[in-house]
């Protein structure tokens, strides 16, 4: 397996570029981690993936330059132990509220004594099956932890949750948090856009990376003039419908013009 360190990236400056994987599938992984994006989210809250086929679409971005991020469907202890033990090395877990959420969600990513994570590093992916001999002591380290703010309560405590130790990165949720704050529907609302400038402050003034997804290439820019260490410019969902739409439309129009008229 190719291990490289989005851990390292976001603390060296300079942001890295990012595709969202909703579409579960390994063949449209690999057809995007051959793009050349930095990394690529694998979303197993809001996209069909389970353990199962988040293996799979690790294994198809092996040997790629893209780092993978695996987004949990929650917080659970067990879930994040399964995914870290399939090889991912960088998690992002949603609906973060809180310090004392955060801190737990570290110590699950930690072998003891500095956390809970069950060890079987023998057994799994991560370790390659017992051959990287060096996982057990390393891991805790390697580990990547980014948490979600996409509420009124998890931006009231952002500062808290972004000084928490073990906590590598701050993602900005703008559509739940623009839904939080009334503004649903429209994550580019001027109020909102000040609200994420805001956090963005606010998570860099703790000394942490933040990052975000939006597909606006203006805001996108602006993001990372900004200093946002991790910034998704798209969806694998959105380039695949936009395209089919835009190439059907193309043909509709043009038969429009040139179909004979019927009496």
């Amino acid at each position: 397996m190719v291990q490289r360190s989005f851990k390292d990236a976001i603390r060296g400056g300079g942001a890295q570029i990012g595709l969202w994987q909703a579409l579960g599938s390994p063949i449209t992984v690999e057809l995007c981690a051959a793009a050349g994006f930095d990394w690529l989210l694998l979303d197993a809250e809001h996209g069909p993936s389970t353990i199962p086929s988040l293996l799979a679409q690790l294994q198809a971005m092996n040997g790629s330059r893209s780092e993978p991020i695996v987004r949990l469907p929650s917080d659970d202890i067990s879930v994040i132990k399964q995914v870290l033990d399939i090889g991912a090395m960088t998690i992002l877990v949603p609906f973060v509220e809180t310090q004392e959420q955060a801190r737990a969600i570290v110590a699950a990513t930690r072998y003891a004594p500095e956390g809970v994570r069950g060890l079987a590093a023998g057994q799994v992916r991560a370790s390659r099956w017992g051959r990287d001999t060096a996982y057990i002591n390393d891991a805790n380290d390697r580990i990547c932890v980014l948490v979600q703010i996409e509420n009124r309560v998890g931006l009231d405590n952002i500062a808290a949750i972004a000084a928490t130790e073990g906590v590598d990165g701050i993602f900005i949720g703008p559509a739940d948090l623009a839904a939080s704050l009334g503004q649903r529907g429209r994550p580019a609302h001027s109020d909102m856009l000040k609200v994420i400038d805001d956090a963005i402050a606010q998570v860099k003034s703790a000394g942490k990376a933040v990052g975000l997804l939006t597909l606006d290439e203006t805001l996108a820019h602006d993001y990372v003039a900004k200093g946002c260490s991790f910034v998704a410019v798209g969806t694998d969902v959105t380039i695949l419908a936009r395209g089919v739409d835009t190439l059907i439309a193309r043909f509709r129009e043009k038969d429009a013009v040139i179909a004979p008229a019927t009496y």
